[in-house]
């Protein structure tokens, strides 16, 4: 007779091999065939709302594996919280405005480009962005994040775009709003300002040059040390073309600053504490400090510009510079004594402003000196300022005022679009004054009342709030939205008031913001208005063409997407890389200060950046980068999510070929896991074939046990957001709890028992419930595959409501047994040990298997009892055919000892493991050896279990 016929084999229709580059798709359009994410919506109406709100990515170009990684954060937590009983609904959005699309048209149209008007490259821009939208989308469904992508808000949208102009009116209207005239980041490749989150550092070679500033008079305090010396402050720079710009030389109130003899005919100024610096940069060792005076002492003393040529004593731009006090002074680099020019640094802008110093910054727009440049140094103009360095180096060598000259390999601020080098730039912009109305101050103490995860976020974001200049709203680029301001044709007053604007933005929400730049100034003043300068009185008007910081724009979503919705606002949660602090994070916060005076979030979530096995930066120069439609072709979206998830995507998260294999592999375990459950509980039905906790095995309920612990943890770790913690946990449970140790001991009982005996059908009612809860565990991280298990599970096993409308499992405290989970911990120690007694064995040749084996153990009275109430348990576990406990005293004196601890005490406890081959005959369907078979004559080579079970799946046939 064929034997193998009669066992209870697995049987499922979930294939072995994922193939989920070719399934995921499939699975994709059935979801949309099925309309999953408006079915959802539908059955949990009613439901605490939950927001999530997503921060717009760029509509240009592919998608990149830090989209992957967000996307799919916010796609883990939005299912989790639908599980968890919330109504979350996802509204994706995408920044349609700014710099980078624009950029890319331009490049795109080469010298095209001056044949068209702004109108035309606003509607290339307009369709470049349309293209990537649907792009983009389409990317982000292929990973498995599902959200209403049909109806997406969009920027550059009209009722977008009149929001965001509704909002900047709040901001004129509570006077928030100036024009000034004040250092900003500057691009010279791209022609606009840019703000501070549109800024990168890297690396960057720059001159590193010392500059003498000769006092024009000594003061008779000072000649008592130095005499008749000629005295200079020395500065340090590493942008030798701002000396052009020069107003100032700023020390340090409290510092000591040392004259130091250089020569016989000179002395210099520096602060005593940079004297070791100067002296190792110069080479010269012997500088020594001839008498301290503090910083406060040489206030409004007046040096001569560098660049002179002369040494008169006249004052003014270019010709000399004042000696003003600053507390942003530092030690750390250069002399103590600061090279100042108002126009081309933030900290320079701010020290000048306190000394009435303008801030002027002869350079255009395209990065070159104007014509306003000093006659010293007109020979620079029209010179591109960064190309100008050497011209100004060799002019302070022939002036005698240049002390050394070197090169540094420093981090210096780059445009986040064109890579290239960026200035700073004093220029007429639009600001919002962060002081006034307390708005600073204010929004300090609102950041200390949202929570911040990790919580280090909240000491970044207070100190981007304390430490940021006043917004600079304006950009002088094409693509974006307008700011409706108008400039008197006569004197060039400008004017910008809220009612304006708010009728701006009532056109805009019907035709766009286009209208700005297509009709007459006529359509946007529809009443006289009359020139404020009182020099003036003029009412013709021109429109101005600068158009709104993209990061205001931005800003504004929560106003834009989430107020129109009722219960939307704030947010529960916005979620974004850690760049975020100065960027959307701060400028919604900034928006929802001025026009609620409360953030629009509740809590926020930040991620690190993907970086290369080594930790390193991606970049296509050092050729590691990893595009997420490369691993998608390869291993498919479960694979990605998998990554992600199991990554503390809270610091910078590594990925490589060998950790995506990784992942892989830990991947076909979860779903080799699934398969064995799948297939063992194919002929097992709730109603008639569930075994009550009560009637289950010791080891099955040891079973539950753990998967109620691990039910505990997992949903924890998706209230803390600690999804790597759900994948370590979840992991360890397949791979130690269930494959190395239950399914282990389950296989003989599900294989060969009786098909429908009580232990069988306990180990399916556990193995049933353990599927059926790890399937809810991992459907917010793997959709895919749980989507597949649920349709692969027998219809009479399938639950209603299907799995992704279900709520995540209840912890049970039946299962939480103290003695039971102490016990086992103490049957398992046991098995490790008599485990390695085996594989000893199997080496020695003494048996080819565990079956093959019989178990002898030896124990003292303590553990003697222990063994003889829970010796049912004991063969199965060891999954050996034969097993015999014998007291201490039997135990041969040859025989090495096991110790193991007591639980109970700090005694210890003795254990002789001895293994020796199984005595009698094998029995041909079991594999375990009997001393006796053949009980039955119609069975002569089976065990008397194994007659029992084929009479019962006779009987069950007949």
């Amino acid at each position: 007779m064929d034997y193998k016929s009669t066992l209870n084999l697995p049987t499922t229709s979930f294939p072995m091999k994922g193939n989920l580059p070719v399934r995921e798709p499939e699975t994709i359009a059935r979801w949309e065939e099925e309309n999953i994410y408006e079915k959802i919506r539908v059955a949990v109406q009613g439901r605490p709302l939950y927001i999530l709100h997503d921060g717009p990515p760029y509509a240009n170009g592919h998608l990149h594996l830090g989209h992957a990684v967000n996307k799919v954060l916010k796609d883990i937590i939005l299912k989790a919280k639908t599980m968890q009983g919330y109504d979350a609904p996802f509204l994706p959005g995408w920044d349609c405005h700014g710099l980078p699309i624009e950029h890319q048209v331009l490049k795109d149209l080469g010298g095209k480009r001056k044949e068209l008007s702004n109108q035309k490259i606003r509607e290339m821009c307009r369709d470049y962005a349309e293209k990537y939208v649907h792009l983009q989308r389409d990317e982000f469904i292929r990973l498995g994040v599902w959200g209403d992508w049909t109806n997406p808000y969009l920027t550059m949208a009209p009722d977008y775009e009149a929001t965001i102009l509704r909002e900047l009116a709040k901001f004129v209207d509570r006077g928030m709003v100036y024009r000034g005239k004040r250092p900003v980041f500057w691009c010279i490749s791209c022609e606009t300002a840019l703000a501070e989150a549109e800024v990168e550092y890297d690396d960057h070679v720059s001159p590193s040059i010392y500059v003498k500033f000769s006092l024009l008079n000594v003061p008779d305090w000072l000649k008592t040390t130095v005499g008749n010396r000629k005295v200079s402050f020395v500065i340090w720079t590493t942008t030798p073309w701002t000396l052009v710009a020069n107003q100032a030389v700023c020390l340090h109130p409290e510092f000591d600053y040392a004259t130091v003899n250089v020569g016989e005919s000179e002395s210099w100024i520096i602060a005593k504490a940079c004297l070791p610096l100067l002296a190792s940069a110069l080479n010269l060792p012997d500088l020594v400090a001839t008498a301290t005076y503090a910083g406060a002492r040489f206030e409004s003393l007046m040096c001569r510009h560098p660049l002179r040529s002369s040494f008169g004593d006249e004052l003014g731009k270019g010709k000399s510079s004042v000696v003003i006090l600053g507390r942003h002074v530092a030690l750390e680099q250069g002399t103590g004594c600061v090279h100042t020019a108002p126009g081309h640094g933030q900290e320079d802008y701010a020290v000048g402003k306190q000394y009435g110093l303008e801030p002027w910054a002869p350079v255009d727009h395209m990065g070159r000196f104007t014509s306003d440049i000093p006659d010293e140094v007109n020979f620079l103009f029209p010179s591109r300022v960064l190309n100008a360095n050497e011209s100004i180096i060799d002019t302070l060598r022939e002036r005698e005022t240049l002390v050394h000259v070197a090169t540094i390999d420093h981090s210096y601020p780059h445009c986040w679009r064109c890579r290239k080098p960026i200035i700073f730039r004093a220029t007429e912009q639009w600001f919002v004054a962060m002081e006034k109305n307390q708005l600073r101050s204010k929004t300090l103490e609102q950041v200390r009342k949202v929570q911040w995860i990790p919580p280090w976020g909240e000491d970044r974001m207070s100190g981007t709030i304390e430490a940021r200049p006043d917004w600079c709203l304006s950009r002088q680029r094409v693509w974006g939205v307008p700011i409706p301001a108008f400039r008197c044709a006569a004197c060039h007053e400008t004017v910008m008031e809220a009612d304006h604007i708010n009728h701006v933005a009532d056109l805009v929400s019907k035709e766009g913001a286009g209208i700005w730049f297509s009709q007459p100034v006529s359509t946007f003043l529809p009443d006289a208005l009359a020139c404020p300068n009182p020099n003036c009185g003029q009412s013709k008007w021109e429109l101005t063409a600068d158009i709104l910081d993209v990061w205001f724009e931005s800003g504004v979503t929560h106003a834009a997407v989430l107020k129109p919705r009722e219960h939307w606002w704030p947010a529960d949660l916005y979620l974004e890389g850690s760049d975020q602090h100065r960027g959307w994070f701060q400028s919604s916060l900034l928006v929802g200060m001025v026009a609620d005076d409360k953030a629009p979030y509740r809590a926020v979530l930040t991620h690190g950046f993907v970086v290369d096995g080594e930790g390193k930066k991606m970049s296509k120069s050092a050729r590691n980068v990893i595009s997420p439609q490369k691993v998608i072709k390869e291993y498919g979206s479960e694979i990605l999510r998998l990554w992600i998830a199991a990554q503390n995507y809270r610091e910078d998260i590594r990925i490589s070929s060998d950790i995506l294999k990784q992942q892989a592999d830990a991947y076909r375990k979860i779903r080799n896991t699934f398969r064995f459950m799948l297939g063992n509980i194919a002929d097992f039905n709730l109603d008639t074939d569930r075994v009550s906790y009560e009637h289950l095995f010791d080891i099955d309920r040891w079973a539950l046990l753990r998967l109620h612990e691990c039910i505990e943890r997992v949903i924890r770790a998706y209230d803390e957001f600690e999804f790597h913690l759900i994948f370590h946990r979840v992991n360890q449970f397949f791979v130690v709890d269930l494959s190395a140790i239950y399914f282990d001991v389950l296989k003989d009982r599900l294989y060969t028992f009786g098909q429908a005996s009580r232990g069988r059908r306990a180990a399916q009612t556990v193995m049933y419930e353990i599927l059926t809860a790890v399937m809810k565990l991992l459907a917010p991280i793997l959709p895919f595959t749980v989507d597949e298990v649920e349709r692969a599970l027998p219809s009479h096993l399938r639950q209603c409501p299907e799995v992704f409308l279900s709520h995540f499992p209840i912890v049970c405290a039946e299962y939480r047994d103290y003695e039971l989970s102490k016990r086992w911990d103490r049957l398992l120690a046991i098995r490790n040990e008599v485990s390695g007694k085996l594989e000893d064995a199997r080496r020695n040749n003494i048996i080819g298997s565990p079956l093959e084996a019989k178990v002898v153990l030896y124990a003292d009275s303590q553990l003697m009892e222990f063994l003889d109430e829970t010796s049912q348990e004991l063969t199965p576990l060891f999954i050996v055919s034969q097993l015999t406990v014998l007291p201490m005293s039997a135990c041969p004196v040859t025989l090495p000892l096991v110790v193991l601890a007591h639980p109970d005490s700090d005694e210890v406890l003795k254990l002789g493991i001895e293994i020796a081959r199984a005595e009698g005959s094998k029995c041909v369907r079991c594999w375990m050896y009997h001393l006796t078979l053949g009980s039955n004559a119609d069975h002569p080579n089976l065990c008397a279990r194994c007659v029992d079970a084929i009479i019962m799946r006779s009987e069950e046939n007949a």
